[in-house]
């Protein structure tokens, strides 16, 4: 997906995003200034009505008639402006409508097509903001603002026209304060207060962002209590977007003072000009026109205040577009143009090495393993030692920095997406179900498959004790919505959803971490139907359950430091040896360090 072409300006980037509905768009421009410009009208027939008045000289009777039909002609008038402004109200929304639903979904097939890792790196607080509350921004832009914006400018036209047609001396220096509101309103709309509207933009994105990763940790903070630590992240956020806040504040306070002051002094003049013209003796139609100055004149002051909020409004739509363009400028993991297709289930690194983004050191260093089709291989050793990250280079969820990752003998590189997802299964450590049924978290795996299939794999997973426990067992709906699955539980269902899938490669990450005993001996079960026939790489913490692997890898510091069968392992009293050991006296620990 392209990004932001550069140069475009924010209307021609959502006029793309309008597609054929820009020409609603267009018409409630049009729509917009004709009804500015009818809301004008009525000012005509007051100073009509007022001439009216002051030429009967106390004679009303002889002027009933004049002044009704003045008056009809101005409700008439005002009531026509309203129904043209709410045909272009009703236009722009469904332009609008359009915009930010093509730029949700442009966004959303971008970040699906992304490597797995960019969540991770992002956060997913930052692209919620981004995705919804900047098409949000650009939705109220384009519903509201916009059509506003085009009035708040054809308004002035027609007023320039009004002042000059009755006394253009009275018209000129009502422009006096007019040219100051717009000169002190450049000020406050330029470049460098555009910079700042970043800034502050980028510290609000910022404090909501570590706001839902504190909320998703508010479990962990209620049972240990809420120390200044679990608040520290979340509360420098906070005080960053408050410095932000103040400076952009601060910078506002004075130019906003002298606009206000500006654009609600401009009956001053025409206060001054009166006395001065009639020093001599008041002319009548002097007083009739100096009277609707007075009265017209306040429409100047709106019109600017909306101009000013027009172009602060503008500046908050370019920082979301800007914000939609960085994620579409991301470039996802290039497709092969002649795709191959592996020969067998083997996996091999060759010299891989790897390294995340703005991280000093490589997270895999150079290493090189042979896992044979049909094999088991752990990836074991301390944290921080790059198993997550081998593992996810199996599956492709990042490119190497060198050296290639293997599947049947062709470079995952050279694989096409579609046909890599269909070799390479993949089970996380957490097992990310969706607010949905257990039939459609497992149906995930095979869309295609039958309801009877989903069944056949929940029963080989070791889930019926938990579809039985249930009245509406597979069409049960888990999550905030429906029931609650404990660790292994939820595990199961997953393993039940790669079950259906048949990859013939497996990449366990951690899959039993977070499984009792008594699930932990389920989901055992269930691997051992999975990874029946399977090459099946494997990333473990609890070391019994790799002591029947074909092979044993440990990691350190992104190279592999010992490989080997748990007995070769064992008996060069390395790395494993001690990790092994240490993990037994883990486990048959007890508070007060007695053994069980």
């Amino acid at each position: 997906m392209q990004s932001k072409a550069k140069g475009k300006g924010n209307l021609s980037v959502l006029m793309d995003y309008a597609g054929r509905r820009r020409v609603l768009t267009y018409l409630s421009w049009v729509l917009s200034a004709i009804s500015a410009l009818m809301a004008l009208v009525p000012f005509i027939f007051v100073w009509l009505i007022v001439r009216e008045v002051i030429e009967a000289n106390g004679n009303f009777a002889a002027v009933q008639g004049s002044l009704s039909v003045y008056g009809w002609w101005a409700v008439g008038s005002a009531l026509i402006s309203m129904l043209v402004y709410f045909a272009a109200l009703m236009c722009s929304h469904v332009a609008a409508f359009r915009v930010a639903g093509n730029m949700r979904k442009r966004a959303m097939r971008h970040i699906g097509a992304l490597p797995v890792g960019f969540m991770n790196s992002l956060g997913s607080g930052r692209v919620r903001r981004i995705v919804n509350e900047s098409s949000g921004a650009t939705e109220t832009y384009l519903a509201h603002q916009l059509p506003d914006m085009v009035g708040a400018f054809a308004t002035p036209v027609g007023m320039i026209v009004l002042l000059f047609v009755f006394d253009w001396r009275l018209g000129l220096l009502s422009l006096i304060p007019t040219v100051l509101g717009f000169i002190i309103m450049s000020k406050m709309t330029g470049k460098d207060m555009a910079r700042k509207m970043k800034e502050y933009q980028s510290a609000l994105e910022n404090m909501n962002n570590e706001a839902v990763e504190y909320v998703r940790g508010v479990p962990v903070v209620k049972t240990f209590g809420q120390t200044v630590f679990s608040f520290k992240r979340f509360k420098g956020s906070i005080d960053s977007y408050h410095t932000w806040v103040v400076a952009y504040t601060k910078s506002l306070m004075w130019p906003m003072v002298a606009f206000t002051t500006a654009i609600n002094c401009v009956f001053v003049p025409l206060i001054i000009a009166g006395l001065c013209f009639t020093a001599g003796g008041v002319d009548g139609t002097f007083l009739l026109n100096l009277i609707f100055y007075i009265i017209f004149t306040p429409i100047i002051s709106v019109t600017l205040m909306k101009v000013m909020f027009m172009s602060e409004n503008n500046m908050i739509v370019s920082d979301a577009l800007q914000r939609i363009d960085g994620i579409l400028a991301i470039k996802p993991l290039p497709e092969p143009s002649a795709p191959q297709t592996p020969k067998d289930n083997s996996v091999t690194f060759e010299n891989v090495s790897f390294a995340y983004e703005g991280a000093d050191r490589n997270a895999i260093d150079g290493i090189t393993l042979d896992v044979k089709a049909g094999k088991t291989v752990a990836l074991v050793g301390p944290s921080g030692g790059g198993k997550t990250t081998a593992a996810g280079l199996v599956a492709r969820f990042w490119d190497t920095a060198s050296g290639a990752v293997k599947v049947g003998g062709v470079n995952v590189k050279d694989i096409d997406r579609q046909t890599l997802n269909d070799t390479v299964a993949y089970v996380f450590q957490d097992s990310k179900l969706l607010k949905t049924s257990i039939y459609e978290n497992v149906r995930m795996g095979r869309p295609s498959a039958t309801r009877k299939e989903v069944l056949a794999a929940l029963h080989n997973a070791q889930c019926d004790d938990i579809l039985n426990k249930f009245p509406h067992g597979v069409d049960t709906v888990i999550g905030s919505k429906g029931v609650y699955l404990s660790g292994g539980e939820q595990q199961r269902i997953a393993i039940a959803r790669v079950m259906l899938k048949n990859a013939p490669v497996l990449v366990l990450d951690e899959a039993t971490a977070f499984a009792d005993p008594e699930n932990e001996a389920a989901v055992q079960r269930a691997f051992e139907r999975l990874a029946n026939g399977r090459t099946v790489i494997m990333i473990a913490h609890r070391l019994t359950t790799v002591q029947n692997a074909d092979k044993i890898y440990v990691l350190k510091d992104g190279k592999i430091a010992e490989e080997g069968t748990h007995a070769q392992l064992m008996s060069e009293k390395g790395i494993y040896s001690d990790m092994y050991e240490e993990y037994r006296t883990s486990v048959a620990w007890k508070v007060g360090g007695a053994k069980c």
